[in-house]
């Protein structure tokens, strides 16, 4: 059985993915029954549309995956905490847990809107963050 550390990776593979298509690198991937069931990344530029953040991606993805609306048995592995629309999106697909690695200050749920999430959604913080974090200051760098 995969850790949340594996998934992670996943995750930060996926982020690589949108740093190298000039996206903001975030990456998701929705693992249910410890099998990744969708894999995403930022796709703002590309599709020209501010709401195809990662973890609105990974949702849609997991829900076509399991014919279904709600994620309950489903954990979202996403390299940088949630912002509050993708927040409620997690809450509006019952998710059932939440990874993230690297927090974010500025635009993070946590600050803003601390109660967004399903109250049985359960968040684990931290995992990979220093890697997580290196990959947006990379990325912030690279195009100042």
């Amino acid at each position: 059985m995969a850790d949340d550390t594996y998934y992670m990776k996943q995750a930060l593979m996926e982020a690589g993915k949108a740093f190298d298509r000039g996206e903001v690198p975030v990456g998701a991937v929705v693992v249910c029954r410890d099998r990744i069931i969708a894999r995403a990344h930022n796709l703002t530029e590309t599709l020209n549309d501010v709401t195809a953040h990662a973890e609105m991606q990974a949702i849609t993805a997991a829900s076509n995956a399991l014919g279904a609306k709600y994620l309950n048995d489903c954990t979202l592995y996403v390299t940088v905490e949630p912002c509050v629309m993708c927040a409620g999106a997690i809450a509006w697909a019952q998710t059932g847990r939440l990874v993230y690695g690297a927090a974010d200050e500025k635009r993070g749920f946590r600050k803003y809107a601390p109660a967004a999430l399903h109250p049985k959604t359960t968040v684990q913080q931290g995992v990979l963050a220093e890697e997580c974090a290196a990959l947006m200051k990379g990325f912030f760098k690279h195009r100042r």
